[in-house]
């Protein structure tokens, strides 16, 4: 069982190196959810949410949702 950044908008998962997969077997496992939701917050990112995946099964448990601090706003060229 892993504990997961989900952005809720994409349904990416937040990588150890900071970066976005679709792939949740690579998504940073938290050892707790409120060590996730407190990480979640101070990311670039609209909604999240924290889930609990289950690899075995592929499966999915929605623990937590919130709103981190925004995407950064898309620079003028």
């Amino acid at each position: 069982m892993n504990i997961l950044i989900e952005n809720a908008d994409s349904l990416e998962y937040l990588t150890e190196a900071g970066h976005w997969t679709k792939n949740p077997r690579k998504g940073k496992n938290f050892p707790a959810t409120e060590a996730a939701f407190q990480i979640a917050k101070r990311e670039a990112v609209g909604k999240f949410n924290i889930v609990c995946h289950i690899p075995a099964t592929n499966q999915f448990v929605n623990l937590d949702h919130g709103k981190g601090k925004g995407l950064p706003p898309e620079s003028a060229e």
